[in-house]
């Protein structure tokens, strides 16, 4: 019996097929919440370097222990304010990159 060979396919090749492809609304969606869910997920990693609970770090940042773990659980209504602040408390670095046409500015 002859074997079959199975055709693979590249993670970029997935997404375009079963979200969209880049540019379309669906794509960008995926990606902006897939960015979210990262940031949440640093600022967390951070929070435990530093040793803190949520309610420690709400407490340095004057907030509820449930707005840090809303945060860390999907930071997409974080403000660009809030986040710096979060990790200003945390005393860690954050680098923001902004995309214009095909050049891009890094912020620091």
């Amino acid at each position: 019996m002859a074997s079959k060979e199975l055709k693979t396919y590249s993670l970029a090749e997935m997404k375009d097929k079963y979200i969209g492809k880049v540019g379309t609304k669906e794509r960008d969606d995926y990606e902006y919440e897939l960015r979210m869910d990262v940031l949440g997920k640093m600022i967390k990693a951070a929070r435990q370097e530093r040793n803190l609970t949520q309610e420690e770090l709400g407490r340095l940042l004057g907030v509820q222990k449930a707005q840090i773990s809303k945060l860390e659980s999907s930071a997409n209504s974080a403000t660009i304010d809030t986040i710096i602040k979060v990790f200003r408390a945390l005393k860690a670095g954050i680098n923001f990159s902004v995309k214009i046409e095909d050049n891009y500015v890094k912020l620091v």
